[in-house]
């Protein structure tokens, strides 16, 4: 199989609202909208919103397995692992194990996200 197909529509649009869902343990801070899945693989693409005011320091960073790559849409993003303000047009394509977060935002942001779980990185090469 293959990743999810749609024909165009706004993701960002009022009246596409509810397609939103808040993400487990940053409720009121952030939701995320699937824009294209593949079940087999994992592989997906997706919408992270940050809403005003969001700071992910309780929940400390990321790290993870397998690669991504990130785009912000809109507003702007702190990543603290980096030190590093992200806005509108900053792209990142993060390997394997890479920190990143935790994360704050003044005034709010989107990130397009693509990952790849199923491109887990295997022990190093001696």
């Amino acid at each position: 199989m293959s990743k999810s197909t749609t024909t165009y529509w706004n993701a960002l649009a009022p009246d596409n609202r509810e397609r939103w869902t808040p993400i487990e343990g940053l409720e009121g801070m952030a939701e995320q909208l699937t824009l294209s899945l593949d079940p087999d693989t994992g592989e997906y693409t997706r919408l992270t919103r940050f809403l005003p005011g969001a700071d992910t320091t309780s929940t400390g960073g990321n790290i993870h397995a397998y690669p991504e790559e990130v785009f912000i849409v809109s507003g702007r993003l702190y990543d603290q692992a980096f030190g590093l303000w992200l806005e509108a047009g900053h792209y990142a394509s993060r390997p394997p194990g890479e920190l990143h977060g935790p994360f704050h935002t003044d005034t709010g942001c989107v990130v397009l996200e693509v990952s790849f779980p199923n491109r887990v990185a295997g022990p190093a090469e001696p």
